[in-house]
């Protein structure tokens, strides 16, 4: 597969009429200044990986933003979820992923990391096939052509104080034999995909004992592994409470992290633990409209890159499936706290541009993929933007990013493609109106039940 590009972000910067050659899915090679054909895309970008979702996640979108008695929070968010995910088969979990799945293609994304916790039949016990789920989860990917980081989640208990769990908690138990059969099934089921990884999730700090905290780095060597980390005050304090430590503080003094971990959402952090956690080399997972849908915080931006930390976004509860949004609210929020402008910039690179590499490079580190960039040797994970969109048309290098991101719209991707796979075009997924129609039959009879 050969492609041209007008203009295309290159590891070194921009760079003007580039060809790419594509073989088995990844870079062969990439030229500039070659003369391009006519019909040549406007922009190719690398295109990033969403580091965290829940995908079943999306069915529950405008179904809870009522309020309930007293102040509505996380937990009350939390136990509407619960509810409604006691009534999900393994069929509705791949209908609603291929329908997330579809809108994160078309939003830009080449990837997804998939958090995945809802393992077992409502009630508690197995299915006959222990990764039953993860194996759905599999089948969506395989349908939409998304490239997919799996990351099964370890879920032990309720609480730090070790309470057994109960209601919507039942299907996410893991006992370590339980889950080293969904651990040994998603892996036959991502076997077929080529570019698939499998990796490891903790689920938190509260909801896994310390033992296991201790040895889950080592249950897929080499993978990539996710853990919730101090996302709300109440959690920071039951883990002090516990344990003596705030849950950051203690994860950098007791677990063994580096490049390969992610840490998802940390927004309680001193600028103490925001220092320590950014110099262990882990990525900071950011979803930032999740964050502010469930009121979590806002993340130390400044403190964070002050330390040379990596990071990158995903879309966690799928409430609104949307690139350019999550790395512009997560610059917005930066504004709001700290009262200035281009706050996620440096003296090269404009917020956007800052913002795209960010999450480009630390998205792929996160996912364990290689991609990030477009350079030879990687994934061929690109998306191409609408250049002559009037939002668009006369911007050029850092700017057009910019204008991308700050002054953009939905539906400014025109193509993508993961690991070489050309999953959107013109705007479109081939299969948008199948999986849509799968999912709206779906979402009619949980509604109905509901």
């Amino acid at each position: 597969m050969i492609l041209h590009a007008k203009t295309a972000l290159l590891p070194d910067g921009w760079a003007k009429d580039v060809r790419i050659r594509i073989e088995g899915g990844r870079i062969a090679a990439v030229e500039t200044g070659v003369a391009v054909p006519d019909g040549a895309y406007g922009c190719l970008l690398p295109a990033p990986v969403n580091l965290h979702s829940h995908t079943f996640q999306r069915a529950m979108a405008g179904m809870t933003e009522g309020r309930t008695a007293g102040q509505d929070s996380f937990w009350t968010w939390r136990a509407l979820m619960y509810r409604f995910l006691e009534r999900l088969s393994p069929e509705d979990i791949e209908a609603i992923a291929a329908q997330a799945m579809v809108e994160m293609a078309e939003a830009g994304f080449a990837t997804v990391c998939e958090f995945h916790y809802l393992h077992h039949p409502a009630g508690g016990g197995t299915y006959a096939d222990p990764a039953e789920m993860s194996a759905r989860v599999a089948a969506a990917a395989a349908t939409v052509g998304l490239g997919l980081t799996h990351l099964p989640v370890i879920y032990e208990q309720g609480g730090v104080d070790g309470r057994a769990l109960s209601g919507g908690q039942l299907r996410f138990s893991s006992s370590p034999e339980t889950y080293a059969k969904v651990l040994g099934g998603a892996e036959r089921a991502l076997a077929a995909m080529p570019d698939a990884v499998l990796g490891v999730a903790p689920h938190s700090l509260r909801a896994v004992s310390r033992d296991r905290l201790a040895q889950v780095a080592g249950m897929r060597p080499g993978g990539p592994v996710h853990i919730h980390i101090a996302e709300q005050l109440a959690e920071v304090a039951e883990v002090q409470g516990a344990w003596g430590a705030r849950p950051v503080d203690w994860a950098v003094a007791n677990l063994p992290l580096d490049r390969r971990w992610c840490m998802i959402h940390a927004t309680q952090m001193t600028p103490g633990e925001t220092a320590a956690l950014a110099r262990t080399g882990a990525v900071a997972g950011l979803c930032p409209i999740t964050e502010a849908n469930l009121g979590d915080g806002i993340f130390d931006g400044p403190g964070w890159l002050a330390a040379a930390g990596s990071f990158g976004v995903g879309t966690d509860s799928n409430i609104r499936i949307s690139l350019p949004e999550e790395l512009r609210l997560l610059e917005y929020s930066q504004r709001l706290q700290h009262k200035g402008r281009a706050v996620i910039a440096d003296a090269g690179r404009s917020t956007g541009r800052l913002l795209w590499d960010g999450a480009a490079a630390g998205g792929a580190q996160a996912a364990g993929r290689d991609s990030g960039a477009i350079a030879p040797g990687l994934w061929a994970d690109l998306l191409a933007l609408d250049t002559r969109d009037l939002r668009l048309d006369g911007f050029a290098g850092d700017s057009l990013l910019d204008a991308f991101l700050f002054a953009g719209c939905d539906g400014l991707v025109t193509d993508l493609w993961s690991a070489g796979r050309h999953i959107v075009a013109d705007g479109r997924h081939p299969a948008r109106d199948a999986v849509a129609a799968r999912f709206r039959n779906t979402m009619r009879r949980l509604r109905e039940a509901l």
